[in-house]
């Protein structure tokens, strides 16, 4: 097929989900800044190998080795406004979200065939003072490096996989073909991997090219991002609609992924004693709070299903997914009349990994350490199905 390069690796998503349609990742890059043990890349180097692996500051990469064709990473969502060098009056620089420059710089120096980015779906109108500003800079700035642009706002969970989990996918490269409407709704790589059919109206409009001017103005007093959630943009103009799934297939749901119960440790099941504090955290709340400042204010907010449906997919895994303390967030099940939490395996085969993927690297994980991945992790299935279209387009460039 072709050759990937991996930036904000994680525990090694992307390369699963490209390995499965035929890819072959020869370059990987994964650091936590704040982190004193890079645990995610102990993970990766167990499962993979250490070829091709660095753990150091993508910033001090200056170029990747060997040769590749297409770039991918789930990079963090930040701030990604810019500001005037401080060395030239002329030059722009991250002023804050330095990791999407960072993809622009190896994206400007290597020039790969394709781009295929993921992150959360709150990119599309961050931040909130100038609400698309962001979407506006990464859409502008890959357009100056001479690429056109897709992108899809995804739930896994509409392409019948057993998690209710929103990203945004874009996908970029250079074409000298012509994208538009068909780009989004039929023929376009998205399109060609998770089907999809209008169900709003079309906005069109153009990003000018100043990305310093652009970050100081884009957004400025709307309520809502012109960005909807499936769109294209190339030549410096964007077109933009909302689309909803076509899926006809088998869905799964969080039944699907639980073990028996028998093979679940004890240590998951919830206690008499905690019972009361996750039923007073899934409820329905109005009451008064006292800050220590003495400020009082009225606290409210919904309750939650409790414990979780099995007959449906689950609700997004979260970071803090993992430890025996009560949360709002953390998924609770029934399962042979008991109630409990979910294992780091199910966590694991939420997102698609292998059983166990995260449970080793140099030293053992903990389950915590373990549901944290996870709530970083992509679904894998869905890289699959992106990553085979993804090939075709790159054996037609020849």
């Amino acid at each position: 097929m072709g050759t990937v390069a991996e930036l904000f690796a994680g525990v090694g998503g992307f390369r699963l989900g490209l390995a499965a349609a035929g890819w072959k990742t020869v370059y990987s890059n994964q650091w936590e800044p704040s982190t004193r043990k890079e645990h995610a890349s102990q993970v990766y180097v167990h499962n993979f190998g250490p070829e091709g692996h660095s753990n150091e500051d993508i910033s001090q990469v200056e170029r990747i080795s060997p040769d590749f064709e297409l770039l991918v990473g789930g990079f963090p969502c930040q701030d990604y406004s810019v500001a005037k060098s401080k060395s030239s009056a002329t030059g722009l620089e991250g002023k804050k979200g330095v990791l999407w420059w960072e993809i622009l710089r190896l994206t400007k120096l290597h020039q790969p065939k394709f781009l295929f980015l993921e992150n959360v779906d709150r990119l599309l109108k961050s931040p909130s003072t100038q609400r698309g500003r962001d979407f506006a800079i990464m859409l502008s700035s890959l357009g100056q490096a001479g690429y056109s642009v897709e992108w899809r706002v995804v739930n896994a969970a509409d392409y019948g996989f057993p998690q209710r989990r929103r990203r945004v996918f874009i996908v970029a490269y250079k074409s000298e073909q012509e994208l538009g409407e068909d780009t989004v709704l039929r023929d376009g790589i998205l399109a060609e991997a998770l089907p999809v059919e209008a169900s709003g109206l079309w906005q069109t409009d153009e990003l000018e090219d100043d990305l310093l001017s652009l970050s100081q103005t884009f957004g400025e007093g709307l309520k809502q991002s012109p960005f909807k959630n499936a769109g294209y943009f190339q030549g410096g103009r964007y077109g933009t609609i909302e689309v909803k799934s076509i899926w006809e297939g088998k869905a799964q749901t969080l039944g699907d992924v639980l073990m028996p119960s028998d093979l679940v440790d004890d240590s998951y099941f919830l206690n008499t004693e905690s019972l009361p504090k996750w039923q007073y955290l899934k409820g329905a709340k109005s009451e008064e709070r006292t800050h220590s400042s003495g400020y009082q204010w009225k606290y409210s907010e919904g309750s939650m299903v409790f414990p979780d449906p099995l007959e449906r997919p689950s609700r997004t895994v979260l970071t803090g997914e993992g430890g025996t303390s009560p949360s709002r967030f953390k998924h609770v099940v029934v399962q042979d009349s008991k109630l409990r939490r979910l294992t780091p395996v199910e966590l694991e085969r939420l997102n698609g990994f292998p059983d166990g993927w995260t449970a080793v690297g140099s030293e053992p994980m903990s389950d915590v350490r373990r549901a944290f991945f996870m709530g970083n992790a992509l679904v894998i299935g869905l890289i699959e199905r992106v990553g085979r279209v993804i090939g075709a387009r790159l054996t037609t460039l020849g």
